[in-house]
């Protein structure tokens, strides 16, 4: 009987168990399963990436963004350039990413990206030696002697631009602003004046900023590898910069960023990380600074009322200073309060910087979502600077917003954040400053019939052209 029992019970128990065993096995696994962000990792191995870049080159490059979080929330699981990432519009979730040290996130690019800008740049660096770094550039770029410089090189450069400038013929705001954006900062790097020398520089830079998006397969003949050899030349120019002074007296007062970094007593400073990073800081010269220029034309253009208030503010302050025969100093410019609301709503609709990438050291958990470790993360600024939840009519030009608007909020953060918030920040805003002075008190304008001209339009070489008239 007891035998019978035990052949009776036994696959009963052993079901049982099964099942059980099959339960717990299937909770422990859809712990983390259950908690990541719902979305789709798309077609074996290219994911989304397609459509990530497709939408990149449209006039609105936060579509890819807006269709996923309609369908899945704000932040969502996707697959882009090689990766399961995990992409962020939340604003939360976003400074959390930000704000976190090198314990938990570090960052994260497109393999081209990274195999150009080199393991010793500032934008993959972590731990002390970044801090180090970000930290001697951030209190150099603070600087009142280094604003003071700018700002003299920013009025050279933009009056000896503008006065070539001819009423009958169209002005390329973005390549005007290039070459004087570009001469500005490569002199507060290592004090390069115009010359054979810095066109040799600007021509191997143009060379080497063609591949950073580029398919990460370096073989002669192919974008990345002409990237590299570009960057190459730079780097032998400027090493040859850095030898020069290694053999000279430190200054107490550093005129650039080779003297600020040079004066460290840091060996792990070679000349090589300096060199790499005086390249990798060029970039804003080229693109940041020079599109933020571009669009705040732009929408000013589109947005009489706020012209005229601009023009009205930078026109008082000018006469002022001609009658008690005082130039504009750095400190005149930034205290425009008008004009500062114009390059904020600039950089808010504009988003020069459009996200971050981190890649997750280990499980993340923040607001309930799971970033599983080795995924990467997509903090997108641009989806939360247009969320009309954020801001009233968000495609609205509109810089009376900040009157009252906090810009230190979680939903604005056109400069990343945390340890790596952007050390040129300041400089940007006094760059824009002095152009947009300068333009509006010696010309009026309007932008040239047909022209559309928006944030990804501008880094695609649709250039904006206005036609000009001296006052």
């Amino acid at each position: 009987m007891d035998t019978i029992w035990i052949v009776l019970m036994t696959p009963i128990f052993l079901c049982s168990l099964i099942l059980c065993i099959n339960k717990l096995s299937h909770k422990l696994k859809s712990k983390h399963r259950n908690q990541l962000p719902q979305g789709t990792l798309g077609w074996p191995f290219i994911g989304e990436t397609i459509d990530f870049i497709s939408c990149a080159y449209t006039d609105r490059p936060e579509s890819f963004m807006n269709k996923r979080r309609a369908m899945y929330g704000k932040v969502f699981k996707s697959h882009i350039f090689g990766s399961p990432t995990i992409v962020s519009t939340d604003a939360d979730v976003n400074k959390f990413i930000l704000q976190s040290d090198a314990k938990v996130f570090v960052p994260s690019y497109p393999k081209s990206l990274m195999e150009l800008m080199g393991e010793s740049s500032i934008l993959l660096i972590n731990g002390t030696l970044q801090r180090r770094i970000h930290g001697l550039i951030g209190a150099f770029f603070k600087s009142q002697q280094l604003k003071v410089q700018i700002t003299k090189d920013m009025q050279k450069y933009v009056q000896e631009s503008m006065e070539n400038w001819k009423e009958d013929q169209p002005i390329y705001i973005q390549d005007e602003t290039k070459k004087i954006a570009f001469h500005v900062l490569v002199k507060a790097l290592i004090s390069l004046e115009p010359g054979e020398e810095m066109e040799l520089l600007k021509k191997h830079f143009q060379e080497f900023i063609s591949g950073l998006m580029s398919l990460p397969i370096n073989l002669p003949g192919t974008k990345l590898y002409q990237s590299l050899q570009a960057k190459k030349k730079m780097v032998k120019l400027v090493r040859k910069n850095i030898q020069a002074r290694r053999n000279k007296d430190i200054f107490e007062v550093p005129k650039d960023v080779v003297d600020v970094l040079l004066n460290d007593t840091s060996e792990k400073l070679t000349d090589d990380l300096i060199a790499d990073n005086i390249i990798d800081m060029m970039i804003p010269g080229e693109d940041s600074v020079p599109v933020l220029m571009t669009l705040a034309t732009k929408y000013l253009s589109e947005c009489p009322d706020a012209l005229q208030q601009l023009t009205e503010e930078n026109i008082k302050i000018k006469k002022l200073k001609d009658e008690i025969g005082e130039p504009m100093c750095w400190s005149d410019y930034l205290s425009l309060p008008f004009t500062q609301k114009v390059i904020t709503e600039t950089l808010r609709m504009g988003n020069i910087i459009n996200g971050v990438m981190r890649k997750a050291l280990k499980d993340v958990e923040i607001k309930g979502y799971l970033i599983p470790q080795g995924w990467c993360v997509f903090a997108n600024f641009r989806s939360v600077h247009l969320d009309e939840k954020n801001y009233e009519c968000p495609y609205q030009f509109n810089p009376w917003r900040w009157q009252d608007k906090d810009m230190n909020c979680n939903n604005f953060t056109p400069f990343g954040g945390g340890q790596r918030l952007c050390p040129g920040l300041d400089l940007a805003r006094l760059e824009a400053s002095i152009f947009l002075h300068h333009l509006v008190t010696q010309f009026r304008w309007y932008a040239k019939e047909d022209t559309i001209v928006n944030f990804p339009t501008v880094r695609m070489k649709r250039r904006m052209p206005i036609l000009l008239k001296r006052v």
